[in-house]
């Protein structure tokens, strides 16, 4: 269908443009896709043909290097481009678009001459230093797939991440730093590579001079002595086909098996161009900062490749909320930043906004944020009273924003780059361009279009540009997975449930399935309850997500012991659950220790064997757990509700 000029009229000018967005995608898109440069125009803007699988700028060839650095350099070469702080160590320090293109060649000639080209992996396990982003920018330039780790991984879960992507290179440091605690990473990744059936040829490293490092003859080389031969060289940016591979991110899934989500180069490129526009109203030569970290999909989209491809400076942030550039307590480190670089958007997740409510309220006055136009958070629900607090507190609209790693931009929020629109408290706004959003019931699959009928969030294809492509090496998991959760249609599930006002405007009121989301950061429960089985006195475990005013969820493991003294014994109790704990972090990370490790006789379930996690959840947070006319022994609940109640 054509885009009807003439209804514009009776439409909001967003309203407009997001209605254009979805019945004229190719006209649309064709727009958008001015915002970057092309080595090769676009021969097709969309090809959907092979639904649900969309292509889009099919002929096109591009580079997300080239987009990010090179185009900036006649203009703006002098500017600031990435700006890193390091309140762990201290160091503050710019690099122009010119040092940053460098920087990035010297990078990227170092690993070709590791053997390093186009459509080869490159896993990278790094802190949040400099060479992280000149890392990811290098394989970007010569056309490298990288796939970033987040740094906080245990041995266990990079170790399935190595087998998956099969690197030839790995790029990582001797270690990293958090609230003055180093965390060595050359152990960690050392015995990683020794668990995976899968050896990458070389080790890339940072050395830092946090942790004494051991390098392996032939296989470990120092990045500092690869660059030292390599200062002045140009390698050029190698034009990729729009539908090329970019970079995978993993992400947990239900079945214990992380999903390496693939992103394409044009697409995505294209989505961030026309979001750093329409969505955060970002413009070249202004400064960005995003809290994130370059292991998570907001450090890809909105600490690397969407400012700089915008034209902005970035401000790379190691360290906590809470302490300042001389490693003493200082709970307005960001708004220093703030008024030091003249940060114009900024972008957090609710997590730091409710560390930072515990500070002193007139940190929030102390410094000139005059600079600053908005505040982005995402990553967890934002609730009320912490978007009242921080709203008041800074003066500046404070916008949520509902998306994920599969989606690579947001796709529920308010695009004031295009249309002023007052956020709603709990909300994360209205479904942004290129994304049909529908409510669907769970079961019969039937639409909800009344307000505040509550149903499963889904996006109807074709997916916008920037959206993930498929998963790495796995079509038909892709297709299974996030496709066919609705009986009869052929929709992308969120795995959300949500409303829709009277207004148009979204609230998601949580997860459908069993992943929960502690601190911003996906964690698969059946993950971690797979740890935890593996301890010798673990018979059966459940783990659910419980609401968390601090972090937003927390993992709540409730264990059957073969043992049954750890019931009854309170100091029993204590020495398992630490062991148990330990055994998490150890695997998984210490982001994925639960919260508690609570001993039962047995665990709710259906008379089938179905475990009920929602009615666990449910009695956890102090809610009816709902119809249970399915449970086999109803006592194992209400001996849940005993031991977490008041």
């Amino acid at each position: 269908m054509r885009w009807d000029r003439r209804r514009q009229n009776q439409m909001s000018r967003y309203e407009d443009f997001h209605a254009r967005s979805i019945e004229d995608p190719d006209g649309f898109w064709a727009e958008q896709a001015q915002l970057i440069d092309w080595h090769t125009p676009p021969k097709q803007i969309l090809d959907a043909s092979n639904p649900p699988f969309a292509n889009w700028f099919v002929g096109g060839t591009t580079n997300l290097c080239h987009n990010a650095v090179d185009r900036h350099l006649a203009t703006r070469g002098d500017q600031a481009a990435l700006i890193f702080v390091s309140t762990e160590t201290g160091v503050e320090k710019t690099f122009s678009f010119n040092q940053l293109h460098a920087e990035v060649q010297r990078t990227a000639a170092s690993l070709m001459a590791l053997g390093v080209g186009k459509g080869d992996r490159v896993l990278i396990y790094m802190p949040m230093i400099p060479e992280a982003a000149f890392a990811m920018l290098a394989c970007a330039r010569i056309g490298a797939v990288h796939c970033v780790v987040f740094g906080g991984f245990a041995s266990g879960s990079l170790a399935t991440r190595i087998e998956d992507a099969e690197p030839k290179v790995v790029i990582s440091a001797d270690a990293g730093s958090r609230g003055g605690k180093v965390v060595p990473y050359k152990p960690l990744l050392d015995e990683a590579i020794r668990l995976s059936k899968y050896k990458p040829a070389a080790v890339l490293l940072s050395d830092r001079g946090l942790a004494p490092m051991e390098l392996v003859a032939g296989r470990d080389h120092l990045d500092s002595d690869m660059a030292a031969s390599r200062r002045d060289a140009v390698v050029p940016c190698v034009w990729l086909a729009s539908t090329d591979i970019s970079y995978t991110i993993y992400t947990s899934g239900t079945t214990g098996k992380p999903k390496g989500v693939q992103r394409d180069t044009g697409g995505y490129a294209v989505a961030l161009a026309a979001s750093m526009k329409h969505i955060f109203d970002g413009h070249a030569g202004e400064t960005y900062f995003s809290t994130s970290d370059i292991g998570w999909v907001v450090g890809h989209s909105y600490i690397v490749y969407g400012p700089l491809i915008a034209g902005m400076a970035t401000i790379l942030y190691e360290g906590l909320p809470t302490q300042g550039i001389d490693q003493q307590p200082d709970g307005g480190i960001w708004w220093r930043l703030v008024e030091k670089y003249k940060v114009t958007v900024m972008f957090s997740a609710p997590t730091a906004v409710r560390v930072l409510k515990k500070q002193d309220p007139a940190l929030l006055k102390k410094y000139d944020l005059s600079s600053l136009r908005a505040l982005f958070l995402a990553g967890e629900p934002l609730d009320e009273p912490t978007a009242r607090w921080i709203n008041d507190g800074l003066g500046v609209p404070v916008i949520d924003n509902y998306w994920q790693t599969e989606s690579g931009w947001p796709i529920i929020t308010i695009a004031n780059g295009v249309e002023a629109k007052p956020s709603k408290f709990g909300s994360p706004g209205v479904p942004m361009y290129g994304y049909k959003i529908k409510i669907l019931h769970e079961s019969t699959g039937e639409e909800l279009t009344a307000p505040n009928e509550k149903g499963v969030v889904v996006i109807e294809g074709p997916t916008p540009p920037g959206f993930m492509q498929t998963i790495w090496k796995d079509d038909a998991r892709f297709v299974q997975t996030y496709w066919k959760s609705v009986p009869g249609k052929l929709v992308y599930s969120t795995f959300d449930w949500g409303i829709r006002d009277a207004d148009g405007y979204f609230f998601i009121l949580g997860r459908t399935d069993d992943v929960i989301n502690v601190a911003g950061h996906r964690l698969g429960t059946r993950e971690i309850e797979e740890s935890i089985s593996g301890h010798a006195n673990v018979a059966e475990v459940a783990v659910v997500g419980v609401a968390d005013a601090l972090k937003g969820q927390v993992a709540m493991a409730f264990v059957v012991p073969k043992a049954g003294d750890a019931v009854t014994d309170a100091d029993v109790a204590l020495k398992l659950e630490g062991e148990i704990m330990k055994r998490v972090a150890d695997q998984l990370g210490a982001l994925a220790r639960p919260a508690r490790v609570r001993f039962v006789t047995g665990l709710p379930k259906t008379r089938s064997g179905k475990l009920l996690r929602r009615a666990i959840q449910a009695v956890c947070e102090g809610r009816d757990p709902g119809d249970l006319t399915t449970i086999d022994d109803p006592v194992t609940l209400q001996k849940i509700g005993q031991l977490v109640g008041p």
